[in-house]
Parts: C-alpha cells; structure tokens; sequence
C-alpha cells in the first residue's frame, strides 16, 4: 500500500465515522426544521411539560416508517414515486406529488422566512435580503457542489441541532418530574390540548421524509461501486438491513431527543413566566433572551438557521425526486446538472417559489397552516401505499417486510389516520 500523508489518513477516518451514518441521520434531523421548532416551542409553551410524552410515543411510529421507506429504496433501486408510477394507476401518483410538492413549497418558505427572521434578530438587517441569500445558498449547493461532498455538509449540519441540548444548561431542570411526564401521557379532552396534539404528530411524522429517506438510499448506491440494489444482489441485504436499521433508529432517536430539549426548555422559561403563544421559531428565541439569557438566546437562534439550511434542501430535493421519478426522468444528486435537468430545475423552482412567498400577500403562518393540513391528509394515503409496495414479492422480491414492521406500519397507518380526522374536526369545527 502506498503511504499516505496525515491529511490523506486523517480524511479516511473522517470518512469512515461519516459512513457510519448517512440518510436516516440527516432524514431525522432535517425532520426538526424551523416550522418543527416553532411547534414544539408551542407546545412546551402553552402546555408546559404536558406534551412531553407525545416525543417518546412517536419514536417508534415514525422509525417504522422511515424504515421502511429505506427498505424500499435500497431493495428496489428506486424511489416512492417511481414505485408508484410502476404500480398504480397515473392520476393517483399525479395526484400524490401534487399535493406533496405543494405542501413542501409552503413548508419551504416558511422555514427560509424562519431563517431569515433568526439571522436578524442575530445581526439585524432586512429580513427579506436573508430570505433570498439562504434561498439561494441551499439551491447553488444543491445543484452545484459534488454529491459526496453535500452528503457530508449535511451531516455536519445535523450538529446544529445540539443547540437546543445545550439551552438546557442555562435552566434549571427537574429532572424527575420530566422524566414521569415523558414517560407517563397527560391526556386532555380541551380543544386547545388537542390542537397542539395534532400540530406535533403531523409536524413529527410528514410526507416529505418519506420520499426523501428512500431516494437517498438510492443515490447511497450509485456513491458506492460495489452497492447494488438488493434485488440485484441480494448477499448484500443483510449488513445493509442492519446499516439501515441502526442509521434510522439513531437519526430518529436523535430527532425526538431535541424535540424533547425544546419542550423542557420553553416549558420551564416561557410557560413558566407566563408566556403561552408562540407562532414562530424566531418569537421563541426572542422571548427566551429575557428569562433564559443570552446564551439560550443565541442558542436557540443560531439553531433555527442551522437546522432550515438542512430541511430547506430536504423539501426541494424530496420534491425533486417525486416529480421527476413519475415522470421517468432522470434523478440523483450524484447525476451532474446537465444529466439530470427536470430533477435540478425542480430543486432550483422549488426553492424560488419558497422565496417568491415572502413578496406576496400571502400570510406565512396561514400558508404554514394549510402546509400541515395537506401534510396530515396526505399522510395516510402515502403510507397505506408505501405498506402495500413494501409488502410485495413482485417489488420486493424475497425482501418483503418481516412481521414486525409490517404490524408496525399498519398500526402506525391507523395511528396517523385517526389524527387526520382528529386534526380535521378540530380545524373545521
């Protein structure tokens, strides 16, 4: 073997603890974007530690979902949308990716204004010039910088979110107490509890993570010469089920736990000062920088901004692949722009329409509102589907889900639809 410099060798490991993790880490991560914060920063908010619970209850819901999106991606070398267009009818998958890539636009442009209202309250300036420079920023990386290259930026990314682990440091935490209201529900019948109940399952569970988690795993084998799909090579499905598993576990795990951190923080600074109404991720950092400090101040700001430059990329890429997969385009991060230009254009319209929704009359909190109601109706139909492929021999071949997951995504399927309906009632009556 040739010798290698210290840098050379120093960039091996470097790779080598990267590749541990890969799509279920930044899946999880860009799962608590800034329209998930603001949500959670509500819920600790207006209820106190009263929610806690719901962080501990999703974690298996949304691992077995996201597993399985996994699953397929590798098994079948393809994403949701191209496994939809294989086997459904057209104007269902037309339909599907319609109300998908609308849904992620409006959450999109949320976080950027999130982003761009963090960055303010940081340095000051005009909000409207940070909407456009973020916007910017996540489209030109997206398209321009090397595959590997962005797989690893992202990873790096999902650190941000050890920012709101660290505002626990600045209060003061009965420890005891959070642990029984995690660990034991607080149930309410009131509509505001039910409410803000809807408002963080739909925010923790959405439609957009699904697609995205299995397109990854696709793009994961076209970085990989020796990869395939498992379909292919099926010698290989037992250390990638395990890679899988472990990576999405612990990137879910991940993501429930800063939930967690940002429910006990805004409980015991905010709901403990008084402070119930909470609309966005930016008024949360701003209340906090009087009752917590500034380090919890800076903290939880700093976050906002690290945690929307991973999900923004996350909702145009996830929306990217859904359009050009039923469309039988191309697709990949890893394909250069000129090989792949539906999948790129889409990624770069996505995130322009995003920023084109901070210089229109459209309320964002209103926009963010109807975002998550399409994301909680679509939810259910996506995943009854996505159950339906995973289960079958002719996608799956030999891999079909074994009993576990399959028991745990139907429950989660009914879990999620009785929400839907929980979350239509309370909105509409």
């Amino acid at each position: 073997m040739p010798d290698r410099g210290k840098g050379e060798v120093a960039l091996i490991k470097k790779r080598s603890l990267l590749g541990f993790v890969g799509p279920g880490l930044i899946t999880g991560a860009a799962d608590d974007d800034p329209s998930g914060i603001a949500t959670y920063s509500q819920a600790g908010a207006q209820f106190g530690l009263g929610l806690a619970w719901t962080m501990l209850f999703t974690f298996p819901l949304l691992a077995f979902i996201q597993e399985i999106s996994a699953r397929i991606g590798r098994t079948t070398g393809q994403g949701i949308a191209a496994n939809l267009r294989d086997s459904y009818p057209r104007p269902l998958l037309f339909a599907t990716v319609g109300l998908l890539t609308i849904a992620n636009t409006i959450n999109l442009g949320a976080d950027l204004g999130a982003m761009a209202e963090a960055l303010k309250l940081l340095i000051g300036g005009v909000g409207h010039i940070y909407v456009v420079a973020f916007g910017l920023f996540c489209a030109v990386v997206q398209i321009c910088v090397p595959y590997g290259r962005y797989v690893t930026f992202l990873k790096w990314l999902t650190l941000s979110l050890l920012a709101y682990a660290a505002t626990l440091f600045v209060v003061e935490v009965p420890w005891a107490n959070v642990l029984l209201r995690t660990l034991v529900p607080t149930l309410s019948l009131e509509r505001d509890y039910i409410v803000a109940l809807v408002a963080v399952f739909g925010t923790t569970i959405a439609p957009y993570l699904i697609f995205w988690q299995a397109s990854e795993e696709v793009d994961e084998i076209a970085l990989d010469a020796a990869s395939r799909a498992l379909l292919l090579a099926p010698d290989q499905a037992p250390a990638e089920i395990r890679r899988i598993r472990l990576d999405t576990y612990s990137g879910i795990g991940f993501s429930n736990l800063i939930g967690l951190c940002i429910i006990i923080t805004t409980a015991l600074t905010l709901n403990a000062s008084g402070i119930t109404n909470i609309e966005t991720a930016a008024q949360a950092a701003e209340a906090l920088r009087p009752i917590a400090g500034p380090f919890a101040f800076t903290a939880f700001a700093a976050g906002i901004i690290g945690t929307g430059l991973l999900a923004v990329p996350v909702l145009a890429g996830s929306s990217a692949y859904a359009i050009a997969e039923s469309l039988g385009r191309p697709v990949g991060l890893g394909r250069r722009p000129r090989e792949a230009l539906t999948f790129y254009g889409m990624i770069a319209a996505s995130t322009l329409i995003g920023v084109g929704i901070h210089f229109s009359p459209i309320d964002p909190i209103k926009a963010l509102f109807w975002s998550a109601v399409i994301n909680g109706v679509l939810s259910v139909p996506i995943l009854a589907v996505t159950m339906i492929v995973a289960t079958q021999s002719r996608v799956m071949g030999g891999l079909v889900l074994p009993a576990y997951l399959r028991w745990g995504g139907w429950i989660s399927t009914v879990i999620l639809a009785i929400i839907v309906i929980s979350m239509l009632v309370t909105s509409f009556v």
